[in-house]
């Protein structure tokens, strides 16, 4: 299984994307501070995620999520979970 995720930092508010096989695992990385991009804004809280069978599809929800839509999307999707 391949992980489509969403990380806001606790320091700054901001907001990460990513995908991987192991979600528990790649949640740690970043909150260890193992992940250049992210180091500087540890804690991460995990605030969404998706699951997918294929690596394509991950990879391409994770390039959507990216964009000003999927940036959208995921605004809208966190303000509805509050």
């Amino acid at each position: 299984m391949y992980f489509v995720y969403v990380l806001r930092s606790e320091v700054n508010r901001n907001l990460y994307k990513g995908y991987t096989q192991d979600l528990e695992q790649r949640v740690d990385q970043h909150n260890r501070g193992r992940t250049k991009s992210t180091k500087a804004f540890v804690p991460w809280t995990l605030v969404y995620w998706e699951e997918f069978i294929d690596a394509i599809d991950a990879r391409k929800r994770e390039k959507y999520f990216k964009t000003a839509a999927g940036r959208r999307f995921i605004k809208k999707v966190l303000l509805d979970l509050k």
